[in-house]
């Protein structure tokens, strides 16, 4: 069991996508541990990223109020850059977020990451499943998952964590192949990685499950 919490990055340490990763692992596993954060948090770290942030990675995860990255990790103020929707999807405002992340704010590293019972993919099920209508703008938000709950149709298994799993997948697939340049280059020079994650609600374990 660790008993010191993960040390804060400082703003002028450049990390590697490894290193990057490696920082969230050691956090969770504080995290469910319960051991206790010491991350900045205070007025000396206010105003020190006040100056300019730092981000060490960008974090596309789900709005669910259940799912809160620096806490998952152990972060504190301007360590993670984070794009939150229902769903974990990636439309034109996510993606330009991310690539502003990458391009302008230097980060190494890129997560997806889902989680079990999600609401979102949920109801995207339920539309493949039973065809089921959502009002307002809960249909066109959930259009985006629908290809993943048809990739695992007919799969073993739990069909809600399967489809979880491949709209991460479908999303990192994105990013690594169908990108702007501004991601794809980095990645190929080896100064940039992008991860799939899935967090489990019961234990607090994040599972790095597709790795480059």
């Amino acid at each position: 069991m660790h008993d010191t919490p993960a040390p804060s990055v400082d703003a002028k340490t450049a990390l590697s996508p490894d290193e990057a990763l490696q920082l969230l692992i050691e956090g969770n596993q504080n995290f469910t541990d319960d051991v206790p954060t010491s991350q900045p948090v205070g007025r000396a770290r206010r105003l020190e990223i006040a100056q300019g942030q730092a981000p060490f990675a960008a974090y596309v995860t789900c709005s669910d109020s259940r799912v809160s990255p620096e806490i998952l990790f152990g972060r504190g103020l301007g360590e993670l850059f984070i794009v939150r929707n229902a769903g974990n999807t990636v439309d034109t405002v996510a993606l330009g977020s991310i690539e502003f992340a990458v391009a302008q704010l230097g980060v190494p590293l890129v997560v997806v990451m889902g989680h079990e019972n999600c609401g979102a993919v949920s109801a995207a099920k339920a539309v493949v499943d039973d065809n089921t209508h959502f009002p307002g703008n809960i249909g066109k938000m959930i259009e985006p998952i629908i290809p993943a709950v048809l990739d695992v149709r007919g799969q073993t298994g739990d069909g809600l964590s399967n489809a979880v799993h491949a709209n991460v997948r479908r999303v990192v697939r994105q990013l690594r192949t169908s990108s702007d340049p501004l991601l794809l280059e980095p990645q190929s020079s080896g100064r940039l990685k992008v991860v799939g994650a899935y967090y489990h609600l019961h234990t607090g374990v994040v599972d790095f499950f597709d790795r480059p």
